[in-house]
């Protein structure tokens, strides 16, 4: 029986914690689906489509053939793991905040999917880097490459640099 994962997030963008997440998972399974899916609680900076598109062109210059990038832009991401056939998801935590938000879910995923969830804690250089906080930098004009690889800092300075 293949080990199949679902690493999700909005990856809005992706950092360089995002990326050591998923190399550790996809160390440890058969297969990650890394899934860019729909937050309303937030204001994205790049629709769910080029996100995506984003994250597979960095994901391109990674060694990382056993892992993959979807969209899941409505619905559970129970019933995604299920149709995909992952019994695992994939979460990294950065502290105490993480674990608080984390855990309620990972019980509701639990109960109406029978999908376990995988806490993965970071690396304790990445831990204060956020996704959330690399994009007001961005916003600002700041320099975000030493957040995030090399391929979104060119992408996410290039969209507040032309206005």
């Amino acid at each position: 029986m293949s080990k199949l994962a679902v690493y999700p997030g909005s990856f809005d963008p992706f950092t360089l914690g995002h990326l050591d997440v998923a190399r550790r998972a996809a160390a440890l399974f058969d297969h990650v689906y890394i899934v860019v899916v729909h937050n309303p609680a937030k204001q994205a900076a790049f629709d769910l489509g080029d996100r995506a598109a984003i994250l597979m062109e960095t994901l391109d210059h990674e060694d990382l053939s056993n892992v993959s990038v979807h969209q899941l832009p409505s619905g559970l991401l129970s019933e995604y793991c299920m149709s995909v056939g992952a019994n695992v998801i994939v979460k990294g935590l950065r502290n105490g905040s993480d674990v608080a938000s984390e855990l309620p879910q990972a019980f509701v995923n639990r109960d109406l999917g029978k999908i376990e969830t995988v806490f993965l804690p970071s690396d304790p250089a990445l831990s204060f880097i956020s996704s959330t906080l690399v994009r007001q930098v961005a916003e600002l004009g700041g320099d975000i490459s030493r957040y995030v690889p090399e391929s979104i800092a060119k992408i996410y300075g290039r969209k507040w640099s032309n206005g």
